[in-house]
């Protein structure tokens, strides 16, 4: 699955634009490289999210095309 798509459908962030421009400015990056909006997830993938001033680790837990508010926590899980 594409990033992009992944962090919005895991929430992580909330719209697939504001994913996409997230990534454009190098603010995302799977196990520790800089990833493009159209980088594939795979389970087991570390994602992080440089959010302003902190950071936000995840780690892939599973990767679905669509999935309801409740579950999508279950998706990843913070480190």
């Amino acid at each position: 699955m594409r990033l992009d798509k992944y962090l919005k459908v895991s929430r992580l962030i909330k719209r697939r634009t504001v994913a996409n421009e997230a990534c454009d400015a190098g603010r995302v990056m799977i196990n520790d490289r800089p990833a493009k909006a159209s980088a594939d997830v795979k389970v087991g993938d570390v994602i992080t999210i440089a959010f302003g001033n902190k950071d936000v680790k995840v780690e892939v837990l599973a990767v679905q095309e669509t999935v309801k508010k409740e579950e999508a926590k279950e998706l990843f899980r913070y480190l």
